[in-house]
């Protein structure tokens, strides 16, 4: 099984696309193991984004794999890739997951941080305002 450990400190913060919420989920995850066969388990997600999870999983994964989340409570799934798995061998790892295309609503968070829409300042790829405006913000806030 292949782990990535974690990336630095400094690396992580310039890398993070939305704020992490401390946010216990009940999912299902779902693979396909090595001859095809669907497996699943029920397990919950402990920190939530905007673009993935990391959840706590007793079933085998590898980095890349593709795997489908279910929500517990809504029913609603969402297509995933396995990025990290915990080197830690324990009953259950910690796993990180990527959804294929960004998916705030799937964790029905009723406030979210602003960084979980492309319209945030704070979101990569968003050329709306000028860093002078993206400055005078983050003043506001101190």
């Amino acid at each position: 099984m292949d782990t990535v450990p974690p990336p630095k400190r400094g690396d992580n913060d310039a890398q993070r696309r939305s704020q992490r919420v401390m946010l216990k989920v009940s999912v299902v995850v779902q693979a396909q193991e090595a001859d095809n066969k669907p497996i699943s388990e029920e397990t919950r997600a402990v920190t939530v984004n905007a673009h993935g999870a990391m959840i706590l999983l007793g079933l085998k994964v590898s980095i890349g794999q593709l795997l489908t989340l279910r929500n517990s409570r809504t029913g609603e799934e969402v297509a995933c890739q396995v990025v990290y798995v915990s080197p830690h061998e324990s009953e259950k790892r910690q796993v990180g997951v990527d959804f294929m295309k960004p998916c705030p609503r799937f964790w029905r968070i009723s406030f979210p941080p602003p960084d979980w829409t492309s319209r945030s300042p704070e979101a990569k790829g968003n050329t709306e305002q000028t860093t002078l405006q993206m400055d005078s913000r983050r003043k506001k806030r101190y």
